[in-house]
C-alpha cells in the first residue's frame, strides 16, 4: 500500500489476497452456457423432492431453478419463498420490484434472472426500451428517483453499501419498510444470483427474454464507497436477541419470508463442517466488510477459534501461513463469489474432490447467503456491541 504522494512512499506490505477486488468487469466474462448441475428428472426424485416441488411450484420461479434447486429440499425451502416475496408481495410497486431485480440480474450477469423477470416485465409496467435501459443502468434517461433506485442497485453490488445521499433520496418517496423491501431485493437477488449462476442454471427455454451481453457494454459507475455507518440507519426493536434479528423485526412481513440462516447454520442440511462454512462466512464478511457479520462469526454466533480458524488468516487470505490447500480453495470460492457472482471452473474443479453435489449447492448458497447479509447489515447500519471482537488491522507484514 503506497502513500499519494508521488514519490509513492511504501507503508507496508500485505498479503497479496488479503483484499478482493470488488464486483467489476470480470462478472461480465466466463458465464457457463452448460449447466453443472442439471435440473433433476422427474422420475429421479425422491419424495421430499417431489414434495418441495409441489410446494414452490406456481410460485413464479423458473422451472430449471426449482428442477435444480429441489435436489435438496431444505435448500428450496430457505431460499425461494423469499425470493417469492421479495418479487411479487413486498411493499415496493411491481414496477419498481423489476427494476431493482432486473438491474441486479444484468449486474450478477445471471442469464436466468434475466430471462425471467424481463419475459415478465411488461407486467411490471416495464416497456422493451425500458427493460434495455436497465442494463444500460443509472444514466439512460431515467427519472431522478429511478435513476436513484437503479445507484442503489450498483452501490450495493459494487460497494455492499449505500451512500448517504442515495438512501436521504430515496427516502423522500420510501417509507422505512420500503427501504427495507428495496435493500432486501438487490441482496437477495444477488444471493440468488451467485448461487444460479455457480450451479450453471440456463434459462428456460420459453423464456421470451435474453440477457443482452452482446448489445449493451458491462460499464458499473458508483461513488467510491463511504466510510462505514457509525449508527443505525434503521434501530433494532428494543428486546432481547441478535441486534440483526430485531433489526429485521422492524418490518415483520419481510422478516418472515427471509427465513433466517435456518439452512445455513445446521450441518445435517447442508452436510458441511461448522469449520468450511465459518470459513466461507468469515472471508464473505471480510470482502463486504460488513464488521457485524466479522464480530458475530468470530465471537458468539460462529465461534471461529472454537472450529480451529484463526481470524487474522481469514483476513489476510490464501496467502496466509498454515492454509491447506483445501483451506485455499475454500477461500478461492468465497472470493470469486464475491468478484465474479460465481465459482470458477478449476475452483469448482478443486472442492468436488472433497464435497459431493449436496455439499458443492451448500457452498455456494452459504457465500450467497451471507453475502446478501452482510450487504443488508451495512446499508441498515447494524452496529456491532462495544466489546465485540472487530476487524484485524493488517499491516507490518
Amino acid at each position: 500500500l503506497l502513500t499519494d504522494e508521488d514519490d509513492g512512499a511504501l507503508l507496508r506490505i500485505e498479503p497479496a489476497n488479503a483484499i478482493t477486488a470488488p464486483p467489476s468487469t470480470s462478472a461480465a466474462a466466463g458465464r457457463l452456457t452448460e449447466p453443472r448441475l442439471p435440473p433433476l428428472p422427474e422420475a429421479e426424485w425422491t419424495e421430499d423432492q417431489r414434495a418441495a416441488f409441489e410446494r414452490h411450484q406456481g410460485d413464479g420461479h423458473s422451472d430449471n431453478v426449482l428442477r435444480t434447486i429441489v435436489r435438496v429440499p431444505a435448500l428450496a425451502d430457505q431460499i425461494l419463498p423469499f425470493g417469492r416475496y421479495l418479487a411479487q408481495e413486498s411493499t415496493l410497486s411491481p414496477r419498481h420490484r423489476a427494476i431493482l431485480i432486473l438491474r441486479t440480474a444484468w449486474l450478477a450477469q445471471s442469464a436466468s434472472l434475466w430471462a425471467t423477470h424481463a419475459s415478465r416485465a411488461n407486467d411490471s409496467d416495464l416497456t422493451a426500451n425500458e427493460v434495455l435501459h436497465l442494463a444500460e443502468g443509472p444514466a439512460a434517461g431515467w427519472g431522478e428517483f429511478e435513476s436513484h433506485l437503479l445507484g442503489l442497485a450498483d452501490q450495493l453490488f459494487i460497494n455492499s453499501s449505500v451512500t448517504d445521499e442515495t438512501w436521504q433520496v430515496l427516502s423522500t418517496r420510501y417509507n422505512m419498510h420500503n427501504l427495507m423491501d428495496a435493500v432486501a431485493t438487490v441482496n437477495e437477488t444477488t444471493s440468488h444470483a451467485i448461487l444460479f449462476n455457480s450451479l450453471g442454471i440456463q434459462p428456460d427455454e420459453d423464456a421470451t427474454a435474453r440477457i443482452p451481453m452482446g448489445e449493451v457494454a458491462y460499464f458499473i459507475d458508483v461513488p467510491d464507497r463511504e466510510p462505514g455507518l457509525t449508527v443505525p440507519r434503521v434501530e433494532p426493536l428494543e428486546g432481547r436477541g441478535l441486534r440483526v434479528s430485531r433489526t429485521f423485526q422492524q418490518h415483520p412481513a419481510m422478516a418472515a419470508h427471509a427465513g433466517g440462516s435456518s439452512y445455513v447454520m445446521n450441518p445435517q442440511r447442508t452436510r458441511m463442517i461448522p469449520h468450511d462454512r465459518e470459513l466461507l462466512i468469515l472471508r464473505t464478511g471480510w470482502n463486504a466488510q460488513a464488521v457485524y457479520e466479522w464480530a458475530k462469526h468470530v465471537g458468539s454466533v460462529g465461534r471461529a477459534r472454537d472450529r480451529g480458524l484463526e481470524p487474522l488468516w481469514i483476513a489476510q487470505g490464501k496467502d496466509a501461513p498454515g492454509w491447506s490447500d483445501y483451506e485455499r480453495a475454500l477461500i478461492d470460492a468465497a472470493d470469486e463469489m464475491f468478484r465474479d457472482a460465481m465459482i470458477a471452473d478449476e475452483t469448482w474443479a478443486r472442492l468436488s474432490e472433497h464435497y459431493d453435489t449436496h455439499q458443492m449447492m451448500s457452498v455456494a448458497a452459504t457465500v450467497g447467503r451471507y453475502r446478501m447479509v452482510s450487504m443488508t447489515l451495512n446499508a441498515l447500519g447494524v452496529q456491532p456491541l462495544p466489546d465485540d471482537e472487530l476487524f484485524p488491522k493488517l499491516e507490518g507484514y
